[in-house]
C-alpha cells in the first residue's frame, strides 16, 4: 500500500505495463508525425481562419493524443510507486500495521452501500497525554489516528476510503506537538454525514480524552488550515516558576557575580523585589533543621551531592529521562496502572517500568527471564537524608504565593511580544534573514487571579497570534519567565529579536493547550453561502467541563506526581554552560552564540533547546 493509501495488485501492474492493443511496436512514429503535422498546417492555411476555433477538437486526433496517453501512463506509474512505498513502510518498517490504514476485504468493500461524501468542518477537543501529537502517521499513536479510526467505525468514512486519510482530504487547522492539549481544534475533510446522530456515533468509538463537539457543512473549497485567521493558546504553570534560581546553583552564582562585576547589584536585587530573600528563609527554616539532625559524615556527603549538576536530558514534557527518585514521588499502584496518565506514547513505545511497590518474586517461582523485577537496592543514610532535603525544597516552592507586583513584572515582559517581531531565536532552523521568522502577536495576558490546586498555585497565560512556529510559544513563555525570575532587564526580550543567535529553553509541554482557532473572514463568507459559522460558543459548557476533567486534571496531577516544572528549572539553573547567561548583567553578549543551526549542543541541553525537532509544529506556518 502506498502513501496515498490505495491498494495495488499484480493485475494492476500488468494492466499498467501492457501496451495498447492497436499499438505497432515496430513502426517508427516520427515520419508519420512529421507528415501529419505538415498536412495539418496546410489544412489550417486553406481554412482562412474561419474554423480555427475547432483546432482543439482537431488536436485531439493529432500527435498530442499520444502525449496525453503517455501522461496518463506516467500518472499510473507514480500511483503504483506510491502504493509500493506505502506498503513497504507498513510491512517492513511497521511490522504490517499502520495507524493511517484500515484494511477491508474486497467483499466487504463491495457489499457496502455507496453514500455521498460532504465537505465538513469537524470541531474537536483532546487531552494530548499519551499521544504523539495530533498529526496522523504510520508508526505513532496520534489524535488523528484515533479520530480516523472512529470515523471509519461510525460509517462517516467508507471502507473503500479507510486505507488512506488523503482520500478524505484530511486537513488540520493547527498541528499540536507531543503531549499538547486542545480544547478546540478543527479538521476539514469529506465525511458521510447523512445520519443525524453521527457525532454521537463517532464519540462512542473514541476515548474520553478525545471529543467531537460538532460537524458542520462547509463549501467545497474550505480548508481549516487556510481559512484560519488566528489561534488562541493557553499556558498553565505553577507560580513558583517565578522564583529566582537558588543562590548556590550555577546560574544563581553567575547572576550575582555578573551584577557585582558590572556594579549593578542593587538594580539586580531591586528587580527580584519580594523574592530576593526567599531562599535565605527556606535555608533557615526548612533545610537547616534537617541538616542539624544528621551525623557529621552524612551531612558532609549530602551537602556535596546536593548541588551536583544533573547532566541528563529531559523528555519533551520537561521530565528527566532518568527521574530523580529523591524528588519524584512514588505513585500508588492504581495510578501507575492508569494508562491515561502514562507518558506520551509509553503504552506503544515501551513496556512500563516495574512498580517499586511490587513484591519481589520467589526465585523458585519466578519466570527465567531477564525482565523479572530486580530487588530494590536499600538506600544509604546519606541518600535517605538527601531525599528529605530535596523534598523540603520542593515543598517550599509549592508554598510560594505570587504577589501582584510579581505578576505585573511578568505582564510587562509579555507585553513586549505584542506586534510583529523576528522570532528566529524562538524556533529551530530559521535565520534572522528568514522572512517567515516574523510573526504577529495580538495579545499575551497573564490572568491576575491565580488558581489554587492542592498545594500548588497556578498561573494562566493566554496568547493570541496569527500563527506560531515550532516551539515558539513554549520558548516565549520560558524567555519571559527567565527574565522575571532572574532579575534581568526587560530589554533582554527586545535584544532577542536581533541577529545574534541565543539559546532559549522551551518550557514543559504539559502546560500548553490550544484554546481555539478563529475563522472571522470565513464566517463572513459562510453567511452569504447559507452555511453555519465555525464557532465553539455553542459548546461552551461542554468544553469547560472537558477542560476541567480531561485537560487541567492531567496537567495538575502530572505536575504533582512528576514535579515537571521543578525539574525543568533545576536543569536550566544547574547545567554549567554559558548558553543561558543572557539573563545576567552581561546581556546577550555574555551568552554562547551558536555559529549556525547545525552546531552540536551538549546532549543534556537538546531537549530544553528543542534541537531534537521532529518537524511537528504547534501550529503550521
Amino acid at each position: 500500500m502506498a502513501p496515498d493509501g490505495t491498494s495495488h495488485t499484480a493485475a494492476d501492474s500488468a494492466a499498467t505495463a501492457a501496451p495498447p492493443a492497436n499499438a505497432n511496436p515496430t513502426a517508427s512514429s516520427e515520419p508519420a508525425d512529421k507528415k501529419h503535422g505538415h498536412q495539418h498546417q496546410q489544412q489550417r492555411g486553406n481554412r482562412g481562419g474561419r474554423d480555427r476555433g475547432n483546432d482543439k477538437q482537431k488536436r485531439k486526433h493529432s500527435g498530442f493524443g499520444s502525449a496525453k496517453n503517455q501522461l496518463l501512463d506516467k500518472r499510473e506509474q507514480v500511483h503504483h510507486n506510491r502504493n509500493a512505498k506505502r506498503r513497504r513502510i507498513i510491512d517492513e518498517d511497521n511490522e504490517g500495521s499502520s495507524y493511517m490504514s484500515i484494511s477491508f476485504s474486497k467483499e466487504e468493500i463491495a457489499a457496502e452501500e455507496r453514500r455521498k461524501k460532504r465537505k465538513v468542518a469537524v470541531m474537536i477537543g483532546y487531552a494530548g497525554t499519551g499521544y504523539h501529537g495530533i498529526q496522523i502517521n504510520h508508526k505513532e499513536k496520534t489524535i488523528e489516528g484515533d479520530l480516523f479510526a472512529a470515523f471509519v467505525a461510525a460509517g462517516a468514512i467508507s471502507k473503500a476510503n479507510a486505507d488512506d486519510p488523503k482520500k478524505s482530504s484530511l486537513v488540520r487547522c493547527a498541528r499540536t506537538d507531543k503531549g499538547v492539549h486542545a480544547a478546540g481544534n478543527v479538521l476539514s475533510l469529506k465525511l458521510i454525514v447523512d445520519d443525524e446522530d453521527i457525532v454521537d456515533k463517532i464519540n462512542q468509538h473514541l476515548p474520553d480524552q478525545i471529543r467531537v463537539w460538532g460537524i458542520q457543512r462547509t463549501n467545497n473549497a474550505f480548508s481549516s488550515y487556510q481559512a484560519c485567521d488566528s489561534r488562541w493558546y493557553e499556558y498553565l504553570m505553577p507560580s513558583y516558576a517565578l522564583l529566582p534560581p537558588q543562590p548556590h546553583s550555577f546560574l544563581g552564582k553567575q547572576l550575582a557575580e555578573s551584577a557585582a562585576a558590572k556594579g549593578l547589584s542593587e538594580e539586580y536585587l531591586e528587580r527580584l523585589d519580594d523574592v530576593r530573600n526567599f531562599w535565605e528563609e527556606v535555608e533557615k527554616n526548612d533545610i537547616q533543621p534537617i541538616l542539624e539532625k544528621m551525623d557529621p559524615d552524612v551531612r558532609a556527603e549530602v551537602l556535596r551531592k546536593l548541588h551536583d549538576t544533573q547532566d541528563q536530558a529531559l523528555t519533551d514534557e520537561g521530565l528527566p529521562t532518568q527521574p530523580d527518585s529523591d524528588v519524584v514521588a512514588t505513585a500508588p499502584q492504581e495510578e501507575q496502572d492508569d494508562a491515561e496518565m502514562k507518558e506520551a506514547g509509553q503504552e506503544d513505545a515501551a513496556e512500563p517500568e516495574p512498580s517499586t511497590d511490587a513484591p519481589i518474586p520467589d526465585k523458585d517461582t519466578a519466570a527465567p527471564t531477564s525482565d523479572a523485577p530486580k530487588p530494590e537496592r536499600e538506600l544509604t543514610p546519606a541518600e535517605l537524608a538527601l531525599r528529605d532535603v530535596k523534598a523540603a525544597y520542593v515543598a517550599a516552592k509549592r508554598r510560594y504565593r505570587v504577589t501582584p507586583p510579581r505578576l505585573e513584572k511578568l505582564q510587562q515582559a509579555l507585553d513586549l511580544y505584542l506586534g510583529t517581531h523576528n522570532y528566529h531565536n524562538y524556533t529551530v532552523m530559521k535565520s534572522h534573514n528568514d522572512a517567515s521568522a516574523k510573526r504577529h502577536i495580538r495579545s499575551f495576558q497573564v490572568n491576575p487571579t491565580p488558581i489554587q490546586i492542592g498545594d500548588t498555585q497556578w498561573l494562566s497565560l493566554k496568547v493570541h497570534g496569527q500563527s506560531f512556529m515550532m516551539h515558539q510559544i513554549r520558548k516565549m513563555v520560558a524567555m519571559a519567565v527567565m527574565v522575571v525570575r532572574c532579575g534581568a532587564p526587560l530589554s533582554t526580550i527586545d535584544d532577542s529579536y536581533g541577529p545574534r543567535r541565543i539559546s532559549i529553553p522551551k518550557a514543559p509541554g504539559l502546560g500548553l493547550m490550544l484554546e481555539r482557532p478563529s475563522f472571522v473572514e470565513y464566517n463572513k463568507k459562510a453567511a452569504t453561502l447559507d452555511k453555519e459559522a465555525i464557532d465553539f460558543g455553542k459548546w461552551e459548557a461542554q468544553i469547560a467541563a472537558f477542560k476541567d476533567t480531561q485537560i487541567y486534571r492531567r496537567m495538575f496531577e502530572l505536575e504533582e506526581k512528576e514535579n515537571a516544572f521543578h525539574l525543568f528549572f533545576n536543569q536550566v539553573d544547574n547545567f554549567r554552560t554559558d548558553y543561558f547567561l543572557w539573563v545576567t548583567a552581561g546581556g546577550v553578549e555574555a551568552s554562547h552564540e551558536r555559529s549556525d543551526r547545525t552546531e552540536r549542543v551538549p546532549k543534556a541541553l537538546e531537549a530544553e533547546l528543542g534541537d531534537e525537532a521532529d518537524g511537528v509544529e504547534e501550529v503550521g506556518t
